[in-house]
């Protein structure tokens, strides 16, 4: 794999990672916003297992056998759009409300670090880049 494409998956792979992290951001607040909202059931938002299956080079896949069938795993970034989830109340009490704020807040800091985590990797990539470009100076 030449330095070219090796940089365009990485800065595939951080953008794809940013979009996902962003959509489970929306996931998360929606929750939060309808905490009280009597019915509502919470939402999660999975895309972790599509992106390792989407990067693992390794290992089985299933193939389908005719053009037509549809993918059963992702095989490229484009692919991975993450699934959502819905979280009926079980509790049998109260308005049936599925929202657990305490839970909802630690996703958002999860989320969030992790959303900064791919924004400083992304940045270091590009000063690399320019860099290089510059002539190391």
């Amino acid at each position: 794999m030449s330095g070219i494409q090796q940089f365009d998956t990485t800065t595939q792979l951080l953008q794809k990672v940013l979009d996902l992290r962003s959509k489970n951001q929306q996931v998360i607040g929606a929750n939060i916003a309808n905490a009280e909202t009597p019915g509502y059931s919470a939402q999660s938002f999975t895309f972790e297992d599509q992106l390792k299956n989407a990067l693992s080079e390794n290992g089985l896949r299933p193939v389908s056998t005719q053009p037509n069938h549809m993918p059963l795993t992702p095989t490229n970034l484009d692919q991975v759009t993450g699934t959502i989830n819905t979280k009926k109340d079980a509790t049998g009490i109260g308005d049936q409300n599925s929202v657990s704020v305490d839970q909802e807040m630690i996703k958002l800091s999860e989320n969030q670090i992790l959303y900064e985590t791919a924004i400083t990797m992304l940045n270091k990539k590009l000063s690399l880049i320019k860099y290089a470009a510059n002539g190391g100076a």
